[in-house]
């Protein structure tokens, strides 16, 4: 299991990152799959979920939020992968960083997976 420490930063950057999906939505519409609808909904569900999630694993429910940050990431996987085939959508981002986010969803997924 990981320390408080690590659970404090985890938290944080899900709380950080869905208030950013409010803050910069253009980033993340660009990156949603056309094949996808409702892209302006799609992206509050999911800020808002990161929001929710980042503050319940500061909670009791710890266990529960941590199996919803796993979900939530396979689930945004495809708009990473989306992200890279279209060379960063316009967006002025390296390759080589596109590239590395790939394997760092896992590494994301093994960090929650030490709070289920």
């Amino acid at each position: 299991m990981g320390t408080q420490w690590d659970l404090y930063m985890m938290a944080m950057l899900y709380v950080l990152a869905g208030v950013n999906h409010f803050v910069n939505p253009t980033f993340y519409l660009r990156i949603i799959p056309p094949v996808l609808k409702y892209k302006q909904l799609i992206n509050s569900v999911s800020g808002g979920t990161e929001i929710v999630l980042g503050v319940l694993l500061l909670t009791p429910y710890r266990s529960t939020a941590a199996v919803g940050v796993i979900g939530l990431l396979i689930a945004v996987f495809p708009a990473n992968v989306y992200h890279l085939m279209q060379k960063g959508a316009g967006m002025k981002v390296p390759i080589w960083g596109l590239w590395l986010r790939l394997p760092l969803q896992g590494l994301l997924i093994w960090w929650a997976w030490q709070y289920v």
